[in-house]
């Protein structure tokens, strides 16, 4: 009889860096962290089957030795800024836990947006102060550079390698967003990448309770209220970003890379110059969920009461605060399932949030996290897209009767672009799907996902574009107005599209759209694009990362990462 091959567990446990090296625990070693990831059998880098760890430094043209792997070596922590093992290690779990999060919230896997199954990752890339993702490489690619203590590795930085994972997994999701559109388009994916990078840290216990040590005054099991106040906790650790590049760049201890949660808030924001800007506004989209992590963070430790001395339950703050965060994480990454293909506005993103929760937890009332959600976006100016749906802000649905399933088969809508197309093209009147622009199903995505009741909520997740090429001049034609100074001949792509959202029967439940012809939608975005020079294309997000964090010539000599060089080949 043929010997079967064991069963492995579905995951594994790695511990990591939980913040970044400078980060210190109450015994002065690296904070560090446990994290659960999918078990897989790995090849030496690490290499698995989604991610594969390739050590290459162009700045010195030096290829390491794959680092070896051993299933005991993901529990151990030593010298982490000297081992380049542990550092391959590093990046490759973190990559893999951001991952996992996002196929775990969105009910099925997550592809990425090239062709191929395994994104490279390079943790040496070169010697400069960036870290960034690549499409056309098929990678993401993390600097090493001079500090005051030594060098700093961008891939020891937890909320860097999350934020830069984040790229390429919506650029899986929604490729669109990288195209020219408007400011808030143009920040989605900086903003939105700073959000899932700071409720990954906030998700492990390890991190907040290290960040609450100030509050303990020597008492382990409790924390002072008066370190609990909402000005204490958006002056702590726990709400920065990158502490130790942002040291690093600025020269001053404790100066966090982006402090978001720390903007003054005024509804005024979202329509100032100021915020116009692509990265400051991102900073708005971060400070409004941030916004709410902090209001129902504060009403969840509020309910466990003062105990003795003005002191509150330790654990109950950790776990108040972990549980917060990974209810958000989840709403955001969902949220993308509900927002349109293209010309992605922060008003769309509230709406596909508060949809995509109210999907899964109908009932908001204990800790209304829906409700903070709204109200943290309206103090920075930004209202819902929808206001129809079956609660505030939550996508109206298509309407019951309108629409023809006779001539379409459930079983293929599932899967089959062709079959989407055919319901499309047979109810383009109905969901209002121009007939004269080009038509494309980009994606069919079954969803497998748990609801609040334990039950399994079964929904068809089908995303298609449309695009219409014509000089200006004919802009007309499409109930649009050609911008002041724009030439009549200059050629022009308007593109529209949606999201069709199905239900376990093949019903539409929500179709969320940018139509080619609306002008409510299109003129501002022609008129930002024609007078911010966007039609003449996007740029690498290696230049948008530079052009943020940088604040002059960055200065020093070339130096290698302070580690045995191992030369391949």
């Amino acid at each position: 009889m043929a010997s079967q091959v064991p069963d492995l567990p579905s995951t594994c446990t790695c511990r990591v860096i939980a913040l970044d090296p400078s980060v210190r625990g109450a015994d002065g070693a690296v904070l560090t962290a446990l994290i659960e990831i999918p078990n897989e059998e790995l090849a030496p880098g690490p290499r698995g089957y989604r991610v594969q760890v390739i050590d290459y430094d162009a700045s010195n043209r030096i290829l390491y030795r794959p680092a070896p792997y051993k299933a005991g070596d993901l529990l151990k922590v030593s010298h982490p800024e000297k081992d380049r093992a542990f550092q391959a290690r590093n990046v490759y779990a973190i990559v893999m836990r951001v991952l996992a999060r996002f196929e775990r919230a969105l009910g099925r896997r997550v592809r990425w947006s090239f062709p191929g199954h395994q994104l490279t990752i390079a943790p040496h890339a070169f010697l400069d102060l960036n870290a960034f993702y690549s499409k056309d490489d098929r990678a993401i690619f993390f600097g090493y550079y001079p500090g005051e203590s030594g060098m700093v590795f961008t891939c020891l930085s937890h909320e860097v390698i999350a934020h830069e994972t984040t790229h390429a997994l919506v650029d899986g999701l929604r490729d669109g967003y990288l195209r020219p559109s408007s400011p808030d388009q143009a920040a989605f994916h900086e903003g939105f990448a700073d959000i899932v990078a700071l409720f990954s840290v906030l998700s492990l216990r390890e991190v907040v309770s290290a960040g609450l040590d100030l509050g303990t005054s020597g008492n382990k099991g409790l924390v002072r209220s008066s370190a609990l106040t909402e000005k204490a906790l958006k002056q702590g650790v726990l709400l920065g970003l990158a502490k130790q590049v942002g040291e690093t760049m600025y020269g001053t201890h404790g100066v966090a890379l982006r402090r978001s949660i720390e903007l003054p808030v005024s509804p005024r924001l979202a329509a100032s110059e100021a915020f116009s800007e692509c990265h400051r506004r991102g900073e708005l989209l971060v400070a409004a969920v941030l916004g709410a992590f902090l209001k129902v963070w504060k009403r969840r430790i509020d309910l466990y009461g003062k105990l003795q001395h003005g002191m509150v339950s330790r654990i109950g703050v950790v776990d108040a605060a972990v549980e917060t965060a990974e209810r958000l994480l989840t709403m955001s990454i969902r949220a993308l399932d509900y927002c349109p293909p293209t010309d992605l506005l922060f008003s769309d993103f509230l709406s596909a949030a508060l949809t995509a929760d109210y999907e899964m937890h109908p009932d908001d009332s204990r800790y209304a996290y829906r409700k903070a959600l709204r109200e943290a976006f309206a103090a920075l100016g930004f209202q819902p897209a929808s206001q129809e749906g079956a609660e505030p802000g939550v996508w109206d649905g298509p309407g019951a009767g309108k629409l023809r399933y006779s001539r379409t088969h459930f079983a293929s809508m599932q899967h089959d672009k062709d079959e989407i197309f055919r319901f499309l093209w047979e109810n383009r009147a109905a969901l209002m799907v121009d007939e004269n622009a080009y038509t494309r199903v980009e994606d069919v995505m079954p969803c497998y996902r748990v609801s609040s009741d334990g039950f399994l909520l079964h929904e068809t997740v089908a995303v298609y574009s449309q695009q219409v090429r014509m000089p200006a001049r004919d802009l007309k034609k499409f109930g649009l107005t050609r911008p002041g100074g724009m030439p009549a001949d200059l050629e022009l792509t308007i593109f529209g599209g949606g999201t069709l959202i199905l239900d376990e029967s093949g019903r539409l439940k929500y179709h969320v759209r940018n139509r080619i012809r609306s002008a409510e939608r299109q003129n501002p975005r022609l008129d930002y694009l024609w007078t911010h020079g966007g039609f003449s294309g996007g740029k690498a997000f290696a230049l948008l990362h530079l052009e943020r964090v940088l604040r002059g010539d960055v200065t020093g000599e070339a130096e290698a990462p302070s580690q045995e060089e191992d030369h391949a080949g």
